[in-house]
């Protein structure tokens, strides 16, 4: 089969998904297989990943720390399980108050697990422990979200930990690449202002589409997207 051609921006995030997946045929067929997409904007790719692989599809959810006055303005993360990643450059350079970074962490903790349970409704999530797990999200820009999900899967002890990305900045890449067992991503670029340069359409992903696309990718035969 002859390769598709590497593209210079995605349409939408399931185009992007099928792209990846092409490039992550190495891991089909595994018995142990596990995706995990980061909600929400993750999941769409996920999903396409999955289904390509045969392979189930759960969430690990992260939340984005940022200043109350500049909420894009990422100092940390937390995830599920307790972990919290700070960007101690960022923190350091705009002196944050250690009371402010508590109240914000308070904050996005309610939201983690209210989304956690809205996506699951209540359903256990898929271990890890001793899988071969493939964390996607749709971009990577400073890489903080990605860090609090390696981070919250890490300590479930996966057997093999692949991060798959459509695209990220080229520092972030390197450093992220450093932290797992091995790395996808087709597009690495200095020239990177914000993941969404590198879709077509960015419209936002509602936690009804997350809800949606894991019930489609636990039936049986899943409806094509």
């Amino acid at each position: 089969m002859k390769a598709r051609p590497k593209p210079e921006r995605y349409w939408k995030r399931a185009e992007a998904g099928v792209y990846l997946a092409g490039q992550l045929l190495s891991y089909a067929g595994r018995s142990d297989l596990l995706v995990l997409g980061i909600p929400r904007g993750g999941v769409p790719v996920a999903f396409e990943v999955a289904r390509t692989l045969h392979a189930p599809l759960d969430v690990v959810v992260v939340r984005k720390l940022g200043l109350p006055e500049q909420p894009e303005l990422a100092i940390g993360a937390i995830a599920s399980g307790g972990i919290r990643i700070l960007n101690e450059e960022v923190v350091t350079e705009l002196r944050v108050p250690k009371p402010v970074i508590e109240a914000v962490t308070r904050r996005e903790r309610r939201e983690l697990e209210r989304r956690e349970h809205a996506f699951r409704g209540g359903k256990a999530a898929v271990d890890p422990r001793g899988r071969t797990v493939i964390l996607v999200d749709d971009g990577l820009a400073t890489g903080a979200t990605m860090r609090a999900a390696i981070a919250a899967v890490r300590q479930r002890q996966p057997a093999l930990l692949v991060v798959a990305v459509p695209v990220a900045q080229s520092d972030v890449f390197q450093a992220i690449r450093a932290l797992v067992d091995d790395m996808v991503c087709p597009i690495v670029s200095e020239d990177f202002f914000a993941v969404g340069q590198w879709y077509v359409d960015f419209s936002p992903t509602s936690d009804d589409d997350v809800r949606e696309l894991l019930q489609r990718a636990a039936s049986p035969a899943p409806a094509a997207a």
